[in-house]
């Protein structure tokens, strides 16, 4: 068995029972192909709940900073974690994040860039709409609702793939794009409540 999916069972294990993770929406996940999730950012815990919510193997992009302390810099490569330089265009990143998309992979994002201190839905930066038009993934949006509160219920939805087809035949901006996707993360937690 690989690391990835050890690390995915003993967290869904420790999770699930905690959080009560109820799943919505599996059926709208493409079983294959590249695919690029994107989530809203409440919790710490956020990527490991898309981790074992997602019904195929994602990669992340994670701070830098983490990948120096010294535990998580030997686990985070193992579990289809690579870092991304933050406040600057990290082409490196950007070159990782569209080279696993064109391999068929999963890509998972949180397009505000940082967690939302209120849980309200923040403004998404540029690099969500970067990957959704430099690539020919299909987009799936996410949304994480509900308190991270022991024995609530914390709900993962994911919606239908947005057909960007249009879009990158327009030509519209990265930045408009992301625009396009934060609207239907907006439409997934206006629906849950």
């Amino acid at each position: 068995m690989k690391f990835y999916t050890f690390g995915k069972n003993v967290v869904k294990l420790v999770l699930s029972p905690i959080y009560r993770v109820r799943t919505i929406g599996k059926e709208n996940f493409p079983k294959e192909g590249g695919v690029l999730i994107c989530s809203n950012h409440i919790n710490n815990l956020d990527p490991p709940i898309v981790g074992i919510t997602c019904p195929r193997d994602i990669h992340f992009m994670a701070k830098e900073e983490l990948f120096h302390a010294p535990v998580l810099k030997e686990i985070l490569p193992r579990v289809n974690v690579f870092p991304v330089k933050r406040g600057m265009s990290d082409r490196e990143a950007l070159r990782k994040g569209l080279s696993l998309l064109k391999e068929g992979e999963v890509l998972g994002l949180f397009p505000e860039g940082t967690r939302s201190k209120s849980g309200e839905l923040g403004e998404g930066l540029g690099g969500a709409g970067f990957f959704a038009l430099r690539s020919n993934a299909q987009v799936v949006p996410c949304a994480i609702i509900g308190p991270y509160k022991a024995f609530g219920q914390l709900r993962v939805v994911y919606g239908k793939p947005i057909d960007f087809t249009e879009h990158r035949e327009n030509k519209i901006s990265a930045d408009e794009a992301t625009k396009i996707i934060m609207e239907e993360i907006r439409v997934l937690i206006s629906a849950s409540k």
